[in-house]
């Protein structure tokens, strides 16, 4: 019996690997530098937030877009600078998608960081932590500390994030 061999290829990419080429189209390539649990956390809830479009729920473009950004594959160029609003949005889609991936649970902020910061990803966490406490102000995400809701810049020490049910 022979073994099996996966005969997909990847896509040509561009000589800086920020693109992928497809019949000829660019496509900005996911941020290489998600670990890959975070990254198919991203991609599993892009694949529901797809077939939330095609069951027509309200709020399911709105889903595939924070994945997308949380990605890199729209929004803020994941190969520049980390600062900016785009950067901020980068995390604000990465918290909204992850909460809702692990809806019932919670995320540390961290999950976060290591999501959009790269190598550099503790250089992130005050980012975070602040995007998290706007988040939490509009009434998006709930931040907590030993199980009861805080606000995050009146807090020291580690907190969680989860989703509004």
């Amino acid at each position: 019996m022979g073994t099996f061999t996966d005969h997909r290829t990847e896509p040509e990419r561009t000589p800086d690997g920020h693109h992928f080429v497809i019949d000829g189209r660019r496509w900005r390539a996911t941020d290489p530098t998600i670990p890959d649990s975070f990254r198919q956390e991203l991609v599993d809830e892009l694949m529901a937030a797809r077939r939330a479009v095609k069951a027509g729920e309200a709020d399911a473009r709105g889903r595939v877009q924070d994945a997308k950004v949380a990605l890199g594959e729209r929004g803020h160029p994941w190969w520049e600078q980390r600062t900016g609003s785009g950067y901020d949005e980068r995390i604000a889609a990465a918290i909204r998608t992850l909460t809702r991936r692990r809806e019932g649970s919670s995320i540390c902020p961290s999950d976060v960081a290591r999501t959009v910061g790269g190598d550099t990803w503790r250089d992130s966490m005050d980012d975070v932590r602040r995007i998290a406490g706007s988040l939490a102000a509009q009434g998006d995400i709930v931040v907590t500390q030993k199980g009861e809701p805080v606000r995050i810049d009146h807090v020291r020490g580690p907190v969680r994030i989860s989703a509004i049910h």
